[in-house]
């Protein structure tokens, strides 16, 4: 299980990396020290904000991190192999959420001196002449992360030690929470204001921030603020503060905002639009696509630039490792005793480490539409096809075919095992593995074992195509499945404007003619019934649904209906936690689930009760941040009894948050 590494969050931070004079990619060198002299020169700006890319790597695509944003929601639970990283998140019994559990603490680690930099280059770049569009992106990515932060544990400071919002060069040990209004409108809204009015319609590097990545932050931030100040379900917040503006509005005005600032967007997207289908969306030939306004980035051309091995993925940061943890051990799949499906760097396969997995309700319920809908085969593999002869040298020397279910013989290329798109009674499981060496089950006439949707389970389940590898120098083998994935992790598409403006019209923004709630989700909707490719089934497939998915939405549809289709289309991306805290509807979507059990064999599910209270909207400071702050033994004991009260429900969460905030 990970630990917490304390990090003095306003120190001076070492190996960031500087950027070397190349137009078009961003260059990384290390470097020991930032300095405000140094950011008052054009290397050292460049520099600062080449570290905030890359700082992206660090949180995206960082396993522990992802598993924090979806794990204990409606889309996933621990898989089998999951430790208590894992465990921890899912609120079901079986293990908490505390000031020690790692996953939380990655954001508060990475933020705050990425955060710190930023100011650096505000304060100081004008010395150096820098041209106001390269300041903004230091505004973008300073709001960003304190955007994260305000949704992740309410207020936080502005102030690292030199004042609020100033670059500080000397460790401290104190500190003191701003409220979350504070933090929103001083933090987060006039450097995205001021990042849209500077930043470009095209990026100046490739995957570089713009006007459109702005504008969606803003309204995404004001949509999220209005639903704060709203407060519908009485969750608390901390440190205590009324729910009204500084500046004065209300939640209606934000969600106006918000609707506004989304549909212009829309309406002039500068080189950014939807791609014509969701396949494309995410099929990685495709990468770096029109759709993506931010990702963090990496590659299988240099180890240098990639940020961490070619060939063999740590398991740590900067990996791009999140895609590992909701793939189960295919490998082990037997087909006349030989393993048919190998380990490959290939995006319906790579490294599994089963620490994740969906539940029986997303396969039946988030994606009960397989048919019009794309989708799901857009989301999931779903078929695991032979590899074999790639596992062998030379690959001629494998065996020309293997007797798979039912003693039928199966070729290369042909389906091993196939995740039925809805339960069929016919379905005849073995006891235990059973000679698939999985427990899978099989059906009259079908050389391909199979599992109905409704008997996946913690150790076998479809994996997450999606977020799958991509190599292009594996040549006749299976590549390097046991590197971490050079694709970009995705951060932010231009199709979640529909559904920020779709959200704030539900909320009672005043709609532009042809943009209502319905008519914005329909064009999601469209796209999604758009097909030129089927996935999993390996063939060509021309089909335009469409229509018939626009007329499948209903005449008026609600918040619940919103964020479903938002699941649907960023499934196990990491938007669900931040979706159902900003909504309040983590307790009414997520608080039971039903999976199997974790051995082959295991088909018959059980229904699982979470117990998400009030004080688990907000997650709590790491334990190794309230340690390195400057107060007494007994003070700090004190704020980790208080904290895990709170958890375990034992005292009042005004109480124990009053107490916490005099030290913190």
């Amino acid at each position: 299980m990970k630990n917490i590494q304390l990090k003095a969050v306003v120190a001076i931070w070492l190996l960031m990396v500087i950027f070397s004079g190349c137009s078009k990619i961003l260059e990384e060198e290390p470097r020991s020290i930032f300095t405000p002299d140094y950011f008052k020169t054009v290397a050292g700006v460049n520099g600062g904000l080449t570290s905030m890319y890359a700082h992206l790597r660090n949180m995206y695509g960082q396993s522990y991190f992802y598993n924090s944003l979806i794990t204990g929601t409606d889309e996933a639970t621990w898989g089998k192999d999951a430790d208590g990283n894992f465990k921890d998140m899912d609120c079901s019994g079986v293990g908490s959420i505390l000031s020690t559990s790692y996953p939380s603490s990655v954001l508060w680690s990475e933020a705050f001196p990425n955060i710190n930099n930023a100011s650096g280059i505000i304060e100081n770049a004008s010395g150096a002449g820098i041209s106001n569009a390269l300041v903004a992106e230091a505004r973008f990515f300073r709001a960003f992360d304190y955007f994260l932060l305000v949704q992740t544990f309410g207020g936080v400071p502005l102030d690292l030690g030199a004042g609020e919002l100033k670059f500080n060069t000397n460790p401290v040990r104190t500190s003191v929470r701003n409220t979350v209004p504070v933090v929103y409108t001083k933090g987060v809204f006039p450097d995205l204001i001021k990042a849209v009015a500077d930043l470009p319609a095209a990026g100046r590097v490739t995957g570089g921030v713009t006007k459109v990545a702005a504008q969606l932050f803003l309204s995404k931030a004001y949509l999220t603020y209005a639903w704060w100040l709203q407060n519908p379900n009485n969750i608390p917040t901390y440190p205590a503060s009324a729910r009204t503006d500084p500046d004065g509005h209300d939640a209606n005005w934000y969600f106006q905002q918000a609707y506004d600032i989304a549909t212009a967007a829309i309406e002039n997207p500068s080189t950014f639009g939807l791609m014509d289908t969701y396949y494309d969306v995410n099929w990685a030939v495709n990468d770096r696509n029109k759709e993506m306004l931010l990702y963090a980035d990496h590659t299988q051309t240099s180890e240098k630039y990639n940020g961490s091995s070619l060939t063999f993925g740590s398991g740590g940061a900067p990996d791009n490792f999140a895609g590992w943890m909701m793939t189960w051990n295919y490998t082990n799949i037997r087909s006349g005793g030989i393993s048919s499906v190998q380990r490959e760097a290939e995006q319906h396969l790579g490294r599994p480490w089963n620490r994740m997995a969906p539940t029986i309700e997303v396969l039946k319920n988030t994606f009960a539409d397989k048919t019009l809908d794309s989708r799901y085969d857009g989301t999931f593999t779903t078929v695991y096809r032979g590899n074999w002869p790639k596992g062998y040298n030379p690959p001629s020397s494998a065996p020309a075919s293997l007797v798979n279910a039912n003693n039928l013989s199966i070729v290369p290329g042909d389906a091993a095992l196939t995740f039925l798109d809805s339960d069929n009674p016919a379905v005849v499981y073995p006891t235990g593995a059973g000679i698939s060496n999985v427990g899978a089950g099989t059906l009259p006439g079908r050389a391909d074992y199979v599992i109905s949707p409704g008997g996946i389970s913690r150790i076998v389940y479809p994996g997450l195509w999606k977020l799958g590898p991509y190599r292009t120098d594996n040549g006749t083998g299976l590549g390097q499945p046991n590197a971490g994935s050079t694709r970009p992790f995705p951060v932010a598409k231009f199709s979640e404007l529909y559904f920020v403006a779709a959200e704030a019209a539900v909320k009672g923004a005043t709609i532009k003619a042809g943009k209502s709630a319905r008519e914005l989700i329909n064009v999601i909707r469209a796209r999604a019934g758009k097909w030129r490719f089927d996935n999993n089934g390996n063939v060509a497939k021309v089909a335009d649904n469409s229509a018939a998915m626009v007329a499948a939405t209903p005449a008026t549809i609600d918040i619940n209906y919103i964020l479903a289709e938002r699941s649907r289309e960023y499934y196990a991306e990491g938007y669900r936690r931040y979706d159902l805290i900003r909504t309040q509807k983590w307790a009414e979507l997520s608080s039971t689930y039903t999976i199997a059990g974790i051995n082959y064999g295991d088909h018959t599910p059980t229904t699982v009760t979470r117990t998400i209270t009030p004080a688990l909207y907000l997650r709590p400071i790491p334990q190794a941040q309230i340690d390195g702050m400057q107060m007494s033994a007994d003070e700090k004991r004190l704020t980790r009894i208080l904290v895990i009260k709170k958890y375990f429900g034992l005292v009042g969460w005004a109480a124990s948050i009053d107490a916490a905030h005099s030290f913190l």
